[in-house]
């Protein structure tokens, strides 16, 4: 991807892995080895441009990379663990953290009992993309 000028909406080492749930070292380690390709702004400092670093987080989001190989049309999946659950009548509310992202879901009491959804238990967030609001800084 050339481009001329200064890269559209770049990223600081830090920053990049950040938006990636990795550390800083762990983003230092993927551009020394090649896998994100990183530039230098004019104080000699590493920067990722938007664009490779959304190619890159496509890449790590690729099915064959994640750690779960069930087939699905999800593509939005969070693995966690479950922090809280509290039951209720009929429905049930189930928080789980996953990496830096607390997310809830409602979801019928018999499916948390089935699920065995209790704290400490490994969970994965499924969302449905057509109910996910977005927003910018």
């Amino acid at each position: 991807m050339g481009h001329s000028g200064a890269p559209v909406n770049p990223y600081r080492i830090g920053e990049a892995a950040a938006l990636l749930g990795v550390s800083a070292d762990t983003m230092r380690r993927w551009v020394d080895a090649g896998r994100v390709v990183a530039e230098r702004d004019e104080h000699g400092h590493r920067i990722i441009p938007g664009a490779e670093l959304a190619a890159f987080a496509r890449e790590l989001a690729r099915p064959e990379n994640a750690a779960e190989g069930r087939p699905s049309s999800a593509r939005n999946r969070f693995p966690g663990i479950v922090t809280n659950v509290v039951l209720g009548d009929v429905a049930a509310q189930v928080e789980i953290q996953a990496g830096p992202f607390r997310v809830v879901s409602l979801i019928s009491r018999e499916s948390a009992e089935e699920l065995e959804l209790v704290p400490g238990a490994p969970a994965t967030a499924v969302i449905k993309s057509t109910n996910v609001m977005i927003e910018r800084r």
